[in-house]
């Protein structure tokens, strides 16, 4: 799928598909089918395939070819059964234009054509459309951490919060549950930031076609990254002492558990003990012609129950 966008009264105006491309300030390729691959082709732009996009090495993520400028970085977004993933995106930066090339539905890219004008330098050249298209990135990122941070706070509750014991570890399992959603969550936002940060490091050496306007908006962008990264930071933190917390309150959940288990089996070894003296076939024992053998022998048994009942209660393990 490809989208062609060119800057109109300062907005973005989307080009019809029978449009000729090369009129576009900002390409956007979702997916890229060969037709559209030759289509960017045409205008002496390579789209790099997915297996390039995907390369860990730096090397191979940010590079320049001639006058371009190829920049990959991992951001957050959705598969096509609609769920939550992490992939590469490229964005392929001249003078005249901006190409980024996507295998995952991302929300920036969505929003911004809407909103080009409001968002950072604006949309009038394609170094601006870059920067601004980042920023929507970077406070989509800001977004998704705050929300992060909400879900954190809930959680909290639900593991401090007295309950039940007969409920208190299912809660407490759920909640284990979320804690690595959100902590699975705060890794790829991690991730995008660090490649984000490295992208814009390498966009800084470039010349941005002498354009100096965009420097308070590149060092802006810059103190929002490294803002952002302390915050994933702390969130990552509070994910641990959080995660730390709950197996504690599951382990005295258990522990409590067992220490009644093992009550009960001491409640009982007296009765057991009594029964399985009188339970031996022995010819001579006193108590077997006694007419309150059997009555006193049950006194004994709930009688020695008791006791050792009432002594764990004095010493509050029960």
């Amino acid at each position: 799928m490809l989208h062609a966008y060119t800057e109109s009264g300062g907005t973005l105006t989307r080009l019809p598909e029978t449009a000729d491309i090369g009129q576009a300030v900002w390409i956007d390729v979702l997916r890229p089918t060969p037709a559209e691959s030759q289509a960017v082709a045409a205008l002496g732009i390579d789209v790099p395939t997915l297996a390039d996009m995907e390369e860990i090495e730096i090397s191979n993520r940010l590079y320049r070819e001639g006058k371009l400028d190829y920049i990959t970085v991992v951001l957050p977004g959705h598969s096509t059964g609609n769920e939550p993933i992490s992939g590469p995106v490229s964005f392929i930066l001249s003078h005249e234009r901006l190409v980024t090339v996507r295998h995952h539905r991302a929300r920036p890219f969505e929003t911004y054509p809407t909103r080009a004008e409001k968002t950072g330098p604006g949309c009038a050249s394609a170094h601006a459309v870059f920067l601004s298209l980042m920023e929507e990135i970077t406070g989509r990122i800001a977004d998704l951490l705050e929300s992060v941070g909400r879900n954190l706070d809930q959680l909290g509750r639900v593991i401090h919060e007295p309950h039940q014991h007969k409920h208190s570890q299912d809660r407490l399992e759920v909640a284990l549950r979320r804690l690595g959603r959100e902590g699975h969550l705060i890794g790829i936002l991690r991730l995008s930031l660090l490649t984000l940060d490295r992208a814009i490091g390498f966009y800084d050496q470039s010349d941005r076609n002498g354009d100096l306007r965009l420097e308070p908006n590149l060092k802006a962008l810059r103190r929002d990254l490294n803002a952002l990264e302390v915050h994933t930071d702390f969130l990552s933190s509070r994910v641990a002492q959080a995660t730390d917390l709950t197996l504690g309150m599951i382990n005295l959940a258990q522990n409590a558990t067992f220490r009644i288990l093992s009550v009960v089996t001491v409640l009982f070894s007296p009765p057991l003990l009594i029964a399985a003296i009188y339970g031996m076939n022995f010819r001579v024992m006193p108590e077997l012609e006694w007419a309150f053998g059997y009555p006193a022998a049950l006194v004994a048994m709930v009688a020695s129950s008791l006791c050792a009942w009432l002594y764990f209660r004095w010493k509050n393990w029960l």
